[in-house]
C-alpha cells in the first residue's frame, strides 16, 4: 500500500514562485500545498478597469476575491452597484463582478487567498496563450520539513 503522508511547507512572499508585473502594480505568487497564494501592491491610480481590463477583455474582474488588507484604501464597486471601501486590517470576501482602484496616495496590499491563480492573464480562449508575456517563475524554494 502507497504511503500518503502530509508534508509540512512553508514558504514566504518575498521570495515568491512567480511574479507577475501589472501596470502599476505587481503579483508575488507562492505555491503551497496546491493552492496559489499571493501578495499584490498596487500603486496609487491603478485601477482594475485600466490596467487590467484591456488585458484580460471582461466587462469587470471575474476573480472573487478572499483576501486581508495589510496597507491603503481601495474602493470597490460590484456590479449591482454597491460600493465600499476597504482598509488596512480588512479582511474581505469579494465575489466576481466589480472594479476597483486604490484610493489615496499608499499603495495597497493585499494577500488573497483565493482569486489570483490566474489573475491579469487573459483568457486562453480569447487569446490563445497560457500566460502573460510579463510573467516571471522563480525556482521553488522549500523551507521547513
Amino acid at each position: 500500500m502507497p504511503e500518503t503522508m502530509e508534508r509540512a511547507e512553508i514558504k514566504n512572499v518575498e521570495t515568491p514562485d512567480e511574479v507577475r508585473e501589472i501596470p502599476n502594480g505587481r503579483l508575488e505568487l507562492v505555491n503551497v500545498a496546491g493552492r496559489t497564494i499571493g501578495r499584490a501592491i498596487f500603486n496609487p491610480g491603478w485601477k482594475w478597469s485600466l490596467h487590467v481590463k484591456p488585458a484580460v477583455k471582461t466587462t469587470s474582474c471575474e476573480a472573487p476575491h478572499f483576501q486581508y488588507q495589510i496597507s491603503g484604501r481601495m474602493k470597490i464597486v460590484m456590479d449591482d452597484g454597491t460600493e465600499f471601501i476597504s482598509k488596512a486590517g480588512d479582511v474581505m470576501n469579494i465575489p466576481s463582478g466589480h472594479d476597483a482602484w486604490v484610493a489615496g496616495d499608499e499603495p495597497v496590499v493585499v494577500v488573497d487567498f483565493q482569486g489570483f491563480v490566474d489573475y491579469a492573464e487573459p483568457r486562453k480562449q480569447l487569446s490563445g496563450r497560457t500566460g502573460p508575456a510579463r510573467s516571471r517563475r522563480r525556482s521553488r524554494r522549500r523551507r521547513g520539513a
